[in-house]
């Protein structure tokens, strides 16, 4: 990846990239799954999936299993406005300007 890409990467963007990703990949996203990966807090995926993805369109869903309320994972219904494949093909750079090692990222199938 070049450092030009990197560079121009805003890394508000690359959290909601990496977190719709990391639903989609993840066997069960749940938010303890979400941070184990990022490293991040509970409040900062939350904001992400609750405030951040919904604006570009991206729809996400709690599938609830269980009798308590957070008991269940999260399910990406639709990308909206986010090209799946390029967050693909461009994990290694999102990973570096959100300061995470690649290998912490689920490779993709």
């Amino acid at each position: 990846m070049s450092q030009s890409l990197n560079s121009g990467l805003n890394p508000t963007i690359c959290r909601r990239l990496l977190v719709a990703y990391l639903i989609e990949r993840l066997p069960r996203p749940n938010n303890p799954a979400l941070e184990e990966v990022t490293g991040w807090p509970r409040r900062t995926i939350q904001d992400v999936i609750a405030k951040g993805l919904p604006g570009h369109g991206t729809q996400v869903a709690f599938v609830q299993q269980g009798v308590r309320n957070n008991d269940g994972y999260y399910e990406l219904k639709d990308w909206g406005s986010i090209d799946r494949h390029w967050v693909r093909s461009n994990l290694v750079a999102i990973a570096e300007v959100l300061a995470l090692a690649p290998e912490q990222i689920p490779a993709p199938d």
